[in-house]
Parts: C-alpha cells; sequence; structure tokens
C-alpha cells in the first residue's frame, strides 16, 4: 500500500496527534489545507479496520494568536454540541475528544495545540457577487443564529475582551491618535474628523446593549462567506465554519459584518475609493436569506438595528486599520506601505454610502421580515 503526504508533518506524527483523540485506524495520506490564515489545516485520511476510507480534518492552532485557546475550545465545544444535538447530527460539526474527554491535545514536547473535527466534502467561496448564493449564504448564517436562540450565551468565555465594543475601539482610536507616536496623524485629517462626526451613531448599538435595549446572544464574529461550506453539487448551505471567536454579542453586528464582506462591490482594500458602495441587490439577497430563518426569533429592537450593525461595524472596522496605521502597523498584516491606510479610506467610503442607503436598507429588513 502507498502513503501519500503533502503535508509538513510525517503521517507518523500526524497518527500520534489521531491516536489522542481515539480516531480509528491508520493514517493514509495527509493533504495540507490552504487558504487560512491564523491555523495549520490538514485533511487526515484514515484506513480502517473494515477496508473503508474516513477523512476528517485535523488543525494545529495559533495560540500567538489565541492566548487562552482552552477557553476558545470551551466555547466551540459548548456551541457546536448544542447545535449537534438540534440538528440531530446532519450537517453539524463534531470535534473529536480526547481520552480524558477534552476536545484538544496539547503535544508534549511542542506544545503544540491540536484540534479534530468532522470532514464534510464541499466547496467554499472566497469571493461571490451571485446572488443565489449570498441568499443561500444568509440562510447558513441565519441557522447558525436560529439554533442558538435558546443557549444561554452567559456561560461562553468572552476570549476576545471588548471585541465589538465600538465605543472603546474609537476611544483607542483617538487617544493614540493624540499620542502620535509615528507622525502620521497629520495625513489623517479628513478620515479622524468623519469619524468623530459619527461616533454617536457608530457607538449607539454598543449603548443600547448596555442599557439593556439589544438582548446578548451567540455570535460568530466572523460571518465572512467564505466560512459557509456549500454542498459541490447542489450548492446548499452545509454548515458555518471557522468558530474560534464565538462569544457573547450583538445579532446585528454579525448581520452587519456579512453584509460589510458580501454586499460591498469592491475589495476590502480597494485603491480607488470612488468604486467602492454597497450593493442594495446583493444587500437583499443576503438579508432575506438571514432573516427566513428567524421571523418572530429577534426582538423588535434587534429588527430595527440590522441595517444599522452594517453601518457601525464597518466604521468600527476603518478605525481599527486606522488605530493600526496611526501606531507602527502592528496588528494587520500589510502587504505595502500604507496598506492599512488604504484599507481605513475604503471602509469609510463604504460607511458613507450605507449611510446614504440606511433608510433603504431598513425597509428591505422589514419586507424580509413579512
Amino acid at each position: 500500500m502507498s502513503y501519500a503526504n503533502n503535508s509538513d508533518y510525517n503521517l507518523q506524527e500526524l497518527q500520534k496527534v489521531g491516536d489522542q483523540f481515539c480516531i480509528e485506524g491508520t493514517v493514509i495520506e495527509a493533504q495540507q489545507i490552504n487558504g487560512g490564515n491564523i491555523n495549520r489545516t490538514y485533511k487526515i485520511t484514515y484506513k480502517r479496520e473494515d477496508g473503508s476510507n474516513k477523512d476528517y480534518l485535523f488543525q494545529k492552532v495559533n495560540t500567538y494568536v489565541f492566548k487562552n485557546p482552552v477557553e476558545v475550545m470551551e466555547n466551540i465545544d459548548k456551541v457546536t454540541t448544542h447545535i449537534y444535538h438540534k440538528r440531530g447530527g446532519i450537517n453539524a460539526l463534531h470535534f473529536h475528544h480526547t481520552k480524558d474527554r477534552k476536545n484538544y491535545y496539547f503535544e508534549e514536547g511542542t506544545g503544540f495545540f491540536w484540534r479534530v473535527r468532522n470532514y464534510f466534502d464541499s466547496v467554499t467561496f472566497d469571493v461571490c457577487n451571485d446572488v443565489q448564493i449570498l441568499y443561500l449564504a444568509g440562510v447558513a448564517f441565519g441557522n447558525f443564529q436560529k439554533d442558538l436562540q435558546d443557549f444561554d450565551a452567559t456561560v461562553l468565555h468572552e476570549t476576545i475582551k471588548d471585541f465589538h465594543n465600538t465605543r472603546k475601539r474609537l476611544e483607542q482610536l483617538f487617544a493614540d491618535a493624540d499620542q502620535d507616536e509615528y507622525g502620521r496623524v497629520a495625513e489623517v485629517q479628513a478620515e479622524l474628523s468623519y469619524i468623530k462626526s459619527v461616533r454617536e451613531k457608530a457607538c449607539s448599538l454598543t449603548d443600547l446593549l448596555e442599557k439593556g435595549e439589544l438582548p446578548l446572544r451567540v455570535t460568530h464574529n466572523d460571518t465572512k462567506i467564505n466560512n459557509v461550506l456549500f454542498d459541490p453539487e447542489t450548492k446548499d448551505p452545509l454548515t458555518v465554519i471557522d468558530l474560534d471567536t464565538v462569544m457573547p454579542g450583538l445579532v446585528a453586528y454579525d448581520f452587519g459584518d456579512a453584509v460589510r464582506f458580501s454586499a460591498n462591490t469592491t475589495a476590502e482594500d480597494e485603491k480607488d475609493i470612488r468604486k467602492v458602495s454597497l450593493d442594495l441587490e446583493q444587500f437583499k439577497s443576503f438579508a432575506e436569506g438571514f432573516l427566513s430563518c428567524l421571523k418572530g426569533d429577534l426582538t423588535p429592537n434587534e429588527v430595527s438595528t440590522l441595517a444599522l450593525g452594517s453601518f457601525c461595524i464597518t466604521i468600527e472596522l476603518a478605525a481599527r486599520f486606522l488605530d493600526d496605521y496611526l501606531t507602527g502597523d502592528k496588528y494587520f498584516k500589510t502587504c505595502y506601505e500604507g496598506h492599512n491606510l488604504v484599507r481605513t479610506k475604503a471602509q469609510l467610503a463604504l460607511a458613507k454610502d450605507m449611510e446614504k442607503k440606511l433608510d433603504d436598507m431598513q425597509e428591505i429588513v422589514y419586507r424580509s421580515m413579512e
């Protein structure tokens, strides 16, 4: 029998990892999967005792980015177990447990942090303007929220503190602008001025949460379309992946971040801001899919702030890009000098277009709930 390996691990090393998760059989093939920016991912094929093959997904978690990987995995365990039972195991993520009932394994000697889940024969889309695919992506994220409607979000760890606390994000931006450590503030006066002018609007969802006027939900916090697995033939959505940032949050931010990504007419770092706008047809497709799953499940305040969530999170991300630019480009990976400033300007151009279209966007939301 010939064994295949195109990963940076030999098959014996991967077999040892799999043995910790009580995986039956022998590793016969390992394929490293590209696409993730943070963790290393491998498709591992086992030959089982009955002669059949079975695929699994192994991931080596980046513990530099995720400082509390145990808390991340505890959140994932609670959420995926809940969804797995809700769906009767159909099209649901399942993370395997070790002999001591943990859904992760610290590899002795290396300190590497491993996890193993079921593998889906699927396709993903990094960028898509096909309205039917966007509708189905909305269904996937809507079903994720639907499945967790009866889950108590307060039992989850806040693995990234104040992740979507827009007010604190803006306070940090303006504090760093006052410091101007790298002498870059003079060139970004227009960007700072616009963010200041919409500060209260951008912080309104955070304020409503603190007042108790919006409920805390389980949120995904990375609702890009490439985090949905689709059936290769039918293109039906199978499941939502990449749950590393799942924690308590607001539905409007999950909805808004998906819109920011999927209804933008350009890339996130488009240099020509004249090309940047929100496509209302693409927004409509995603919104209809998302809300088709949640009729009667969201509060009136949640429904009335969904479109606003798109604007708020776009301003928040622009502020984060700008803050990183002002403090030496240390957080976001950049490809060229001034990349974070280009991102800032593109996101602010999108936010300005959203601001003009907010009434139309919210009307689409209301119609989608009928």
